[in-house]
């Protein structure tokens, strides 16, 4: 899935919730893509969090 598939999906996403559910939802949406955007980033080795938690991996 490219990128630009992924930010459509996400935009429709947060729409459906301010529409629906309101701002508190459309925050809520918002934190748990964020998180589930880092997870994907870092289960793909794109995104490396050992300097931010302080440990090395030698």
């Amino acid at each position: 899935m490219s990128a630009t598939t992924l930010g459509l999906l996400t935009g429709l996403a947060l729409g459906l919730a301010a529409a629906f559910g309101g701002f508190t939802a459309f925050l809520l949406v918002a934190v748990f893509g964020t998180l589930g955007l880092i997870a994907g980033r870092v289960a793909d080795g794109k995104l490396d969090l050992t300097q931010l938690l302080g440990r090395d991996r030698d």
